[in-house]
């Protein structure tokens, strides 16, 4: 007998974008690549949100490259950046205020050749890593995350306790001011 697929649904995203970046923690993310099927465990998030958060790309309102974020929960917000890495991230509360979950890291549980070896043997441990262990680019930016029809989706994964939790400030936004800098909104499964 065969297990129905469930993605993630509206209502898991429609929620405080704190709270979602904590709950994906533990969540499977799924990608079907090339007819072939690519499963990780999500192990560290960052939440954004907000027009008052600068270091969150709403500061700047509204535009074609953000119009994802402004967009409905649950679907895939995926940008370029540094010159050579896509980014994904999750949509969070509701359409037209822009807030997302940036997914920075997963833990490969099936397909794992496949992400080796578009990864030449190294760790998902980066945004930038785990788009590239999936084949993540904008070609799925805008993709509705809760449909587990599509070619990328997130469903339910293990229970995370919170002892098995750090929360701790941002990582990578340089010249980003206070108080924003020291936010401690990002959240990593700590490895036993």
């Amino acid at each position: 007998m065969t297990s129905v697929v469930k993605a993630l649904p509206v209502s898991f995203y429609n929620r405080p974008t704190l709270t979602v970046a904590r709950e994906l923690l533990g969540a499977r993310l799924v990608r079907i690549l090339d007819g072939v099927k690519l499963v990780g465990i999500i192990s560290e998030t960052e939440a954004y949100f907000g027009f008052d958060d600068l270091a969150s790309h709403a500061k700047a309102g509204r535009t074609i490259r953000t119009a994802p974020m402004f967009g409905p929960p649950g679907h895939a917000y995926v940008y370029f950046t540094y010159g050579n890495h896509w980014m994904l991230n999750a949509v969070t509360e509701k359409e037209g205020f822009p807030a997302a979950v940036l997914i920075r890291a997963i833990q490969p549980i099936e397909g794992v050749e496949v992400m080796m070896k578009r990864r030449q043997g190294r760790d998902t441990l980066g945004p930038g890593k785990l788009t590239q262990a999936l084949g993540i680019t904008k070609s799925e930016n805008n993709v509705n995350l809760t449909e587990a029809n599509s070619s990328l989706w997130i469903e339910a994964g293990i229970f995370i306790p919170d002892k098995s939790v750090t929360i701790s400030p941002r990582v990578g936004l340089n010249k980003t001011p206070e108080p924003w800098l020291s936010k401690p909104w990002r959240f990593l499964l700590l490895v036993p």
